[in-house]
């Protein structure tokens, strides 16, 4: 999955139904299970003191925040391809990149949403001020990016290949 502009989510197959079939789940069984812990609560007296209660509602609207999340980007979603693997770096792509001219100091991360971060590699956003700064630039090529401070760093493109999940 990867976002090329606010509002268009490109996703591959795979990962528009697996979000599709989460929400899928979030607006079904879930939306039951916890009505019925909500109702099992109710039932047990005064809800100003009722710990159970107050932490089913909590769940509840976690859950409702997650179908949002999701009915807006599969509303947005545009099921295709993974980038090209042209050196060109492109959301779905792992990135390796060198401080500040450092060829020692590197890091690989995953250019993609958010929905899309994996436990093996870390993920940042093309809205981030690293990942919007890499974006377009092609494998040895220097890129800018602002710091959180307002200062700019500099970065080299070692890498940027298609994420293979």
């Amino acid at each position: 999955m990867t976002q090329t502009s606010e509002n268009v989510t490109w996703l591959t197959q795979e990962a528009y139904n697996k979000l599709k079939d989460e929400l899928a789940y979030l607006t079904g069984p879930a939306r039951t299970e916890i009505a019925g812990k909500i109702a099992a609560a109710r039932e047990e007296g005064d809800l100003r003191e009722n710990g159970g209660y107050h932490a089913a509602k909590e769940e509840q609207g976690k859950q409702e925040l997650r179908v949002r999340q999701l009915t807006q980007l599969l509303e947005n979603a545009k099921v295709g391809e993974a980038p090209a693997a042209d050196g060109v770096v492109a959301p779905g792509m792992v990135v390796t990149i060198a401080f500040d001219g450092d060829e020692d100091d590197t890091l690989s991360f995953l250019l993609a949403s958010r929905e899309y971060a994996s436990t093996d590699i870390e993920t940042y956003s093309p809205q981030s001020p690293l990942g919007s700064g890499v974006i377009g630039h092609k494998v040895g090529e220097d890129a800018e990016y602002e710091l959180p401070n307002g200062k700019k760093a500099s970065v080299k493109i070692l890498e940027a290949k298609p994420y293979n999940g």
